[in-house]
């Protein structure tokens, strides 16, 4: 499998969720390590996806709607979707905030479902932490292992406030290269030249010219 397959492979099991018919998820102690996080989702990712032909296929409703009723409660996306967007965040307005947020995660759900259809015998490792117990953000690293080489991917995750609120994600690397800051230098040219409108409309325009052409991304 081709490096850039995998790495898609890999970013597509953080938006693809906890899939199918899974443990039902229960309310997790506060303390939950942010490994085990990771290894739970992983584990029950590629699982679900190895059993559920029509997420493996790319099915972007079922896949869409179960990015929001499973991996959502464990990602900060406002977060995400905030530091995509960069300084003009903060001077969005409600309404503007929610179409970024909305566009965005259309945008990123499409742009690697298509990957899921190259899931087949890959295997999650968790790679020793580095954090302190104290740390409030902290980086899990793995790797995507199958054929070929290991691909690396790395999440950051914050501690949430709140009882039972445990870790959330917040970013994605993958391959090195981290999700977020690709995208913020895209946006960055869209809101210099047009504004968080013409950003909300090229996205838009982005998804519905993918969805037209039965594209993934």
């Amino acid at each position: 499998m081709k490096r850039r397959t995998l790495g898609g492979l890999a970013a597509a099991v953080l938006l693809a969720g906890s899939f199918g018919a899974l443990v039902p998820r229960v309310a997790l102690a506060a303390d939950e390590a942010p490994e085990a996080l990771i290894k739970r989702l992983s584990e029950q990712t590629l699982d679900a996806i190895k059993n559920d032909k029509s997420i493996k296929s790319g099915d972007i409703e079922k896949v869409m709607a179960l990015v929001d009723s499973k991996i959502m409660p464990n990602v900060n996306f406002p977060r995400m979707t905030a530091a995509a967007v960069g300084p003009a965040w903060r001077q969005a307005t409600p309404e503007q905030k929610k179409k970024l947020q909305d566009e965005f995660k259309t945008l990123l759900v499409r742009t690697y479902s298509g990957a899921l259809s190259q899931v087949s015998d890959q295997t999650i490792s968790i790679k020793p932490s580095r954090a302190a117990p104290e740390d409030k953000e902290v980086v899990v690293r793995t790797e995507v292992r199958g054929r070929g080489d290991p691909i690396q991917l790395d999440y950051r995750l914050e501690k949430t406030p709140g009882e039972g609120a445990g870790w959330k994600i917040y970013n994605l690397n993958v391959l090195g290269v981290w999700l977020v800051d690709t995208y913020r230098s895209q946006f960055a040219q869209e809101i210099n030249a047009k504004g968080i409108d013409g950003l909300i409309a090229s996205l838009a325009e982005r998804n519905r010219s993918n969805a037209a052409g039965g594209k993934k991304g």
